[in-house]
This record gives structure tokens, sequence and C-alpha cells, in this order.
């Protein structure tokens, strides 16, 4: 199937009893919820969030109504993965949501699923990456970090990266709405979500460049979600100044610049479509890294009018919005290569 439009973050909402089913015992037995939850009304009381409940032959009519050929599914609420405690749990949690997507995504060739692995036990994660792109087919391997006792580049998870990277697929950082651990200045969710997942997020851009990632696993595709791109080069800059002046130090294993690894290396971004800053962020880092995300089905997407917001932009040459739109998707996920 020729790929020419690819939304490389959409959204499976994933409930309680498709997971449930898929867990062997005890765990499939436990009260309540088998998720963690903060509470926080997403919907604003049902105003927003409209589409959520959409079945896959809705999803499909509505990619055709956008003009998208593919789209890559990640997780909802099962994000909240890496903050089980109990690490036999988490490891059995991340294969039935495994083994789910894959049964989604069987649905349609439309329709491709991201792993999830339990970052608790990087031995059994080793095994579900394994597991999940070989056996299931899955496109990628995605982590929220929230919860996490250790940063990205820590070199606890360099063997997942290794098995990640000789399997040639990404590795994606898809953080979820909370801030850092133990932030509790929050007053609302809008001050959450303006705030959490863009600082959580840099958190982990930071940590794996300065832990060595990008210098360690060259060929390691590496994409950040759902904070846009305009934070990119602010980032890059800062990043720049301070290893300058303390990186041979504290920083051994990044032996460039670190703006060397993000301009010339596997590191992709998701825009969103409407994004002010995208001319800019081509301008510093070239047009064969950023990628377009709808989001679909969530509340805070701007379905259907996401590719057609792309498409009608007038300061993005068209070379650079066939990029976005299809072309590094493609170069991300290892398609047609």
């Amino acid at each position: 199937m020729e790929m020419k439009v690819i939304d490389a973050d959409g959204h499976i909402i994933e409930r309680d009893k498709d997971i449930r089913a898929r867990l062997p015992e005890p765990y499939c037995e436990r009260r309540g919820a088998l998720l963690p939850a903060d509470g926080l009304d997403t919907s604003m009381g049902g105003l927003l969030g409209g589409l959520e409940d959409n079945d896959i032959p809705t999803r499909l009519k509505d990619m055709d109504s956008e003009g998208i050929d593919v789209s890559v599914l990640f997780p909802t609420s099962s994000f909240s993965l890496t903050q089980f405690i109990e690490r036999d749990y988490a490891v059995a949690y991340a294969r039935a949501y495994n083994d789910f997507i894959a049964d989604v995504c069987r649905q349609s060739p439309r329709l491709k699923g991201i792993a999830l692995a339990p970052f608790q036990d990087v031995e059994a994660a080793v095994q579900e990456v394994n597991r999940a792109v070989t056996k299931l087919g899955l496109a990628a391997v995605a982590v929220a970090t929230q919860g996490m006792k250790e940063h990205l580049g820590a070199q606890t998870f360099w063997p997942i990266y290794e098995e990640i990277q000789r399997l040639k697929v990404p590795l994606c950082v898809h953080n979820r709405r909370q801030g850092p651990a133990s932030e509790q200045r929050f007053d609302s969710f809008l001050y959450m979500h303006t705030i959490g997942r863009p600082v959580e997020t840099v958190i982990q851009f930071v940590g794996l460049v300065y832990g060595g990632v990008a210098e360690r696993f060259p060929k390691l595709r590496i994409a950040f979600m759902e904070c846009g791109a305009g934070w990119v080069p602010y980032w890059m800059e800062r990043m720049d100044e301070e290893w300058e002046k303390r990186g041979t130090v504290e920083a051994p294993l990044c032996r460039r610049k670190p703006s060397e690894y993000i301009i010339h290396g596997n590191w992709f971004f998701a825009t969103e479509p409407e994004e002010a800053m995208l001319p800019y962020v081509i301008e510093r880092i070239g047009e064969d890294k950023i990628f377009f995300a709808s989001d679909y089905p969530h509340w805070d997407g701007i379905f259907p009018h996401v590719v057609s917001t792309l498409r009608g932009r007038k300061d993005l040459s068209e070379s650079a919005k066939k990029k976005v739109l299809g072309d590094n998707a493609r170069r991300l996920y290892g398609w047609g290569q």
C-alpha cells in the first residue's frame, strides 16, 4: 500500500476490559481499575473529547475525510505503565497491552500499533520488545517517563536501546500530562496540561543527549511526541552552552556538541499542524526531522482540519509539506527503506 500521508501519532482509547481479557491470572482478577487515575476532568464535563468513543470503522472513515493513508496508534491510559511499583505486574500489563493493540491493527493494514515495554525490568523489557516487533509486528516502542526513577539517558536502559536499534524500529518518547515527580504547584488541569508534558519531555531529551545515548546508539531513531517542535532550537542552544563549559567532566559520553546530534543524527520531532514556530525549526534543524501528528481522537486535536491546515500553510515550501505529511514518518518508522 502506498503511504503518502502518515499520521505519525494517533491514539487508541483502550478500555479496562480490553486489557483485562488478555492479562493472565492473578492480574486479570484484580479488583477495581487496572490503572492509576488522577481524577481530573479531561472532558470538562463532557464538553470536549466527543470522538473518543469511536470504533475502528468510524476511525477509518475519519482518516478518509482527512486524507490520511496510515495512522500510527499510541496508547492513552496505558502510558501510566511506568508508574507501576510491581515489576511482575508491569511485565504482564505490557504484554497484554501489546497483544491488544496488535489485535486492533489486524482489522486494517492502515493502522500501525506501537508497543509498550516494562522499563521496571530491563531484561523482561528486552524480551518484550523483541516479541512485540518480531511476533506481533508492532512498529515502534514508546515510553512515558512519569514515575521512572532514572532518566532515559541512564545506562540502566541501554540493553533496551540496543535491542530496539538492532530491530531497526524507533524509540518514541511520548509523555503524559503530569509534570515531574512531586510537582505540587498545579492548581488546574489547564495549568498542568500546559506545563507537565513539555517539561518532562525536555528532562528526557537532555538526559538522552548528556547520557551519551546518541553517541552510543547512532542508528537508533528517537522521536519526541506531543509537545510541538518549537522548543527544540532553544534547548539545543542551551545545551551547547552548558556542555562547552562542563561537558567534558559531567557528560563525558556526550562527545560532540549536543546540537550536532540533533541536526545530524536520527532524532525526530512531532509538530502541531498550526504551529507558528515550524518554519524557524525547519531553518535550524532541517526539514527531514519533522512529522505531523493528529492526536486523534483526543479532545485537543483539530480533526477534521489537520491535513488541510498543513497543506494550506503559506509559510512552508511544498517540499517541506511533503516531508512533514509523510516522507519523514516513513524514515522514522523505517518503512520503505
